[in-house]
This record gives structure tokens, C-alpha cells and sequence, in this order.
């Protein structure tokens, strides 16, 4: 009975064969070495062994079951980096993402390259490509785009399945080898310095005489600049400004604005005074015994899509609204800015004016530990209709789709920015959308496994094998070592953000977890969030374009 439970084609036994895959895979990935561990990637390898001592299940449950879990994976990513992804992009993140596109354009043209020179199909080269630069998405549009010119998918399997290993290690290595050769003391950054993309804090001292007697509106049109005064203290008294409020010479004023452009906020109003409040001890509560500052939750799904501004809250409660956090990031709470169901906004005023406010935002943090499910399915569903729409691009004779690796990643990155525009409930926990995507990825990589553990063994130890694995590591390093310079040296990066940059360019979460265990702050998982999205949407347009225009 157990024997059939395993080998017997069945549904349940697809559903027991996945399972154990998964689970095996799942608990060896957490065993570290060298500080390294493969986490859900071991799956990968789990179902390759399987599939190496003859375990198979039904075709198109195989197919059904790869496809499902690689949208699902794909779509939760881009759900989740979605809501910061813009804001991140404007304030810095096209540096970034141009130099992560340095990293995939010159692992495509060795890639493409090497094809030719060496003679070599340009199908294995695509897998090995995948392999190396860790992007099983991009395999999966490749297997499609071969598919449809009617092509065997199982070559471009095998090469990533052989070249998967040191593509991991690869990054590790390359961090390693910049941090020995060319890592100074300057370029690591501090580990509580606030990112620049961040909001920044600060007390200035009313010494212009060119804005006595201007009001705040008034302010806003000479600044030219985004930023929030939450508080002002006169005489002695603190005051809850509006925009009519004036200022007067030797006033105080609390101001929020990004870091670069709090030198232009002080030329204009005046002195910046020596009070750090942009550390994490900071108790506001202590900062004026007359007010109070509290984080409240949007959790009224009323509220999802509309402007800050259109709340009224500071005429109607008599508080001030100083900034918004949003997926890891604070955002300055200027009046146009959209709300989202999820989003932490920081409170000032009197007690029981907080707390009106309180129950017009809702703040019931229990209701978000239900996940939206209906946004999800929907947004599943338009990225498969989005991934199958043909785009025909000049001098190539078969359209382009962005697949079932695009559609989805793409859909759910707009539908984090814009799903509140239409009233869409699109939040959910983090935990919530973690365990979407590691099951999706299990799943997805699991079946990839099983596909090519038949003859992977054969392959991996083959003079073929070899090439691929050694090919494999060129393109791993090389345009990681590259780019890693120009970013520290051509685009004065530090040396945690290019960690997280080069890591997003290469797919390679293991590498990010090696790099936030060795780099102090939270610099490496905030660039790789800014660059993870354009690069692998880049990576899968790229995979089908390549075979399109030279196959």
C-alpha cells in the first residue's frame, strides 16, 4: 500500500510526493554551513534526488502544479514590494535599478556570446544562465517561450539544475572578494545612520526675516520641497500648527522632510538645533507633556484610496499627521498622499483628540491578521491574462508575453500601488504573504526538481556537466565583480547598498541573508527590495527575447 501511495500515479499521490519533497527540503535548508543556508532552494534539490531514484508523478499534475506555484510566488512578491516600490524608485532607486541592469546585461551578452563562440545550443546556455544568476522565474519563461516554437524543455532544466549550486555560492563569493580588495572603512555605513531615502527630523529656529509673518501655506509655495511641521513651540506654549498659522521670530518649529532637503528647509526658516531625534530611543510622548504622538493603523477599509488630505482630520480633530510608514518605509504625510489599508500613521495632538482619530482610522490591528483573499485570486487571474497577451516587438518574428514569471509579478506590483485607487483591499501581514510565496516557491521548485532529477546525476558528472557548471561560475562572478565596483567607486555607493543591489540583480535571497549577517544596518535589504522588482521582470523579458531573436 505505501509502495503505491508513492509510485501509483494518482492524485494523491502527486499531493503526498510534493509534500514530502517540500518538507525535506524545507528542513535541510535550514542547516547552515560556512554561515550559509539554502532555505526553501534546498527543496530544489530534494526533488532532484527524487526524481534521480525514479519517483514521478502524472504530467499534468506536474505541470499544473509547477505553474501554479511559480505564479503564486511571483504575484505575493510583487504584492508585497508594490506599495514602496515607486517611492523608492524616486528617491534614489534609479541608480540602483541602472546598476542592476548593468549586472543583467552583461551576464546575458557573455551568456549569448559564449553560445556562439563555443558552439553550444543556445537553450543549455539559457539554463545555464538561470542557473547561475539563481532566476528559476526566468527559466520558467524560457521553458515556455521554447514550448511554443515547439522545442524540448528539458535541457535548459538540467543546465540550471547543474549550474544552481555555485550560482548561490557565487554571490557569497563575489561579497567576499570585494569586502578583502576593495572595501574601506568609509564605505560601510554606520548602522543606525538613517537611510537618505528616509524621512528626516529636525528643530529649527525662526531667524529668517523673510518668513515673519508667513503662513505655512504660504511657506510651502517658496520651498519648492515636500515636508511636515508638527509642532511649533512660542513663548513658552506649544502650538498644533495649520496652514494658517504664521510664523513669528524666534519661533521653534518640529520639521519632517527627507534628508536632502533639510539643508534647504534651514536656509530658509533658520538655524538647525543640535537635538538628534531621529534615533530609535526617542520617547515623543516626553517630548512636550502637553501632547501626545501615537502610531495608529489604518484598518477601515473606507478609508483604502483616498487622500490623506481629503480626511480633514487637522481642522476637524485639531492634530497633526507628521508621517506615514508604509512596507518598512516612511513617507512624508503630505496632503495628496494615498492612503492604504496597512499604513502606520504617526499621530500628534492632545489626548482625546488622538483618540477620535483613533477610531476614524480604525486601529483594530486584529482585522489585518485576515488576509484578503479575493484580491489575491483576482489579481492571480489578471496577471496570467496580463502574462498571456502577445507584444510584438520590430525584427522579432514571434510575439513577446511576459509568461507566467512576468504576468503575475507585474500585476501585483501595480495592484500594491494602485489597487487602493480602486477601493481594492490589497494588505496583508507580512507572515501572511511570506507563507504564500515560500509555499508557491516550494511548490514551483519541488516540481522543477522532480522534472529534472531523472538525468541530472548522468549530466552534473558528464564533460558537458562540467563546462556548464564552470561556464556557470564566469557568469556568476564576472558582472557581480564589475558592477560591484562601479557601484562603490563610479557611484559612491556604500558597501551594504551594493550588497543588496548586486543581490537583487541575481535573484539571490541567500546571499541577502548572508550580506544582512555581515553588514551592519538595514542598507542591503533596503536596495535589494528597490532593485529585486525591475531586474526580474528585465530578466524574464530578456529570456524570451534572446531565444526569439537568435533561436
Amino acid at each position: 500500500m505505501f509502495e503505491s501511495l508513492i509510485l501509483s500515479h494518482s492524485a494523491t499521490q502527486a499531493v503526498i510526493v510534493i509534500s514530502l519533497i517540500s518538507a525535506i527540503g524545507l528542513l535541510f535548508g535550514k542547516v547552515r554551513m560556512w554561515g550559509v543556508s539554502l532555505g526553501v532552494t534546498f527543496v530544489f534539490f530534494a526533488g532532484i534526488v527524487a526524481g534521480h531514484f525514479g519517483v514521478t508523478i502524472d504530467e499534468r499534475v506536474l505541470l499544473f502544479a509547477e505553474n501554479f506555484g511559480l505564479a503564486l510566488f511571483v504575484y505575493s512578491l510583487g504584492l508585497q514590494v508594490g506599495p514602496g516600490f515607486m517611492s523608492a524608485f524616486r528617491a534614489g532607486g534609479v541608480k540602483l535599478n541602472m546598476l542592476g541592469m548593468g549586472v543583467i546585461l552583461i551576464g546575458t551578452a557573455m551568456a549569448v556570446i559564449i553560445s556562439f563562440t563555443m558552439n553550444m545550443p543556445l537553450p543549455e546556455m539559457m539554463g545555464v544562465l538561470c542557473g547561475a544568476t539563481t532566476n528559476t522565474p526566468a527559466l520558467g519563461a524560457s521553458q515556455q517561450t521554447l514550448a511554443q516554437m515547439n522545442m524540448p524543455t528539458t535541457v535548459p532544466a538540467l543546465s540550471c539544475a547543474v549550474t544552481y549550486p555555485l550560482g548561490v555560492v557565487g554571490v557569497i563569493i563575489a561579497i567576499l572578494l570585494m569586502h578583502r580588495l576593495w572595501v574601506r572603512k568609509e564605505d560601510v555605513a554606520a548602522p543606525n545612520a538613517k537611510h537618505e531615502n528616509n524621512t528626516y527630523v529636525a528643530t529649527l529656529r525662526v531667524q529668517n526675516p523673510g518668513v515673519f509673518g508667513k503662513d505655512l501655506h504660504k511657506l510651502a509655495e517658496y520651498a519648492h520641497v515636500p515636508f511636515v511641521i508638527s509642532r511649533l513651540w512660542r513663548g513658552g506654549e506649544v502650538i498644533l500648527p495649520s496652514n494658517d498659522t504664521t510664523l513669528e521670530e524666534g519661533d521653534r518649529v518640529m520639521i519632517v522632510t527627507s534628508r536632502k532637503d533639510i539643508d534647504t528647509m534651514e536656509a530658509m526658516i533658520g538655524k538647525r538645533e543640535s537635538i538628534d531625534w531621529n534615533n530609535d530611543n526617542v520617547d515623543w510622548n516626553k517630548v512636550d507633556s502637553r501632547l501626545v504622538s501615537r502610531r495608529i493603523i489604518i484598518t477601515r477599509s473606507d478609508i483604502n484610496g483616498k487622500k490623506l488630505g481629503s480626511l480633514h482630520l487637522r481642522n476637524s480633530y485639531g492634530i497633526n499627521i507628521s508621517r506615514i510608514y508604509r512596507s518598512g518605509m516612511a513617507l512624508l504625510a503630505t496632503p495628496d498622499l494615498m492612503l492604504q489599508v496597512g499604513d502606520c500613521v504617526v499621530v500628534v495632538g492632545g489626548e482625546r483628540a488622538v483618540m477620535k482619530v483613533e477610531k476614524v482610522l480604525g486601529n483594530a490591528e486584529g482585522e489585518l491578521n485576515e488576509p484578503n483573499l479575493a484580491a489575491i485570486y483576482i489579481g492571480l487571474a489578471l496577471g496570467l491574462v496580463l502574462g498571456a497577451i502577445p507584444i510584438s516587438v520590430p525584427g522579432i518574428s514571434l510575439p513577446v508575453k511576459l509568461g507566467l514569471a512576468g504576468g503575475p509579478i507585474v500585476l501585483g506590483i501595480l495592484m500594491g500601488i494602485y489597487g487602493p485607487r480602486f477601493h481594492l483591499v490589497t494588505y496583508t501581514t507580512q507572515s501572511a504573504n511570506l507563507m504564500l510565496r515560500a509555499f508557491g516557491l516550494s511548490l514551483y521548485l519541488a516540481c522543477l526538481g522532480l522534472n529534472a532529477g531523472g538525468d541530472f546525476f548522468a549530466t552534473a558528472f558528464s564533460s558537458t556537466g562540467l563546462i556548464w557548471v564552470g561556464l556557470g561560475f564566469v557568469i556568476t562572478l564576472l558582472p557581480v565583480l564589475i558592477m560591484g565596483y562601479a557601484s562603490m567607486r563610479w557611484a559612491k555607493q556604500d558597501f551594504g547598498t551594493t550588497c543588496g543591489m548586486l543581490c537583487g540583480s541575481m535573484a539571490n535571497p541567500m546571499a541577502l541573508n548572508y550580506a544582512n549577517d555581515t553588514i551592519p544596518g538595514e542598507y542591503a535589504s533596503v536596495a535589494y527590495a528597490t532593485v529585486y522588482p525591475l531586474s526580474m521582470f528585465a530578466r524574464v523579458v530578456l529570456a524570451q527575447v534572446i531565444l526569439m531573436i537568435f533561436m
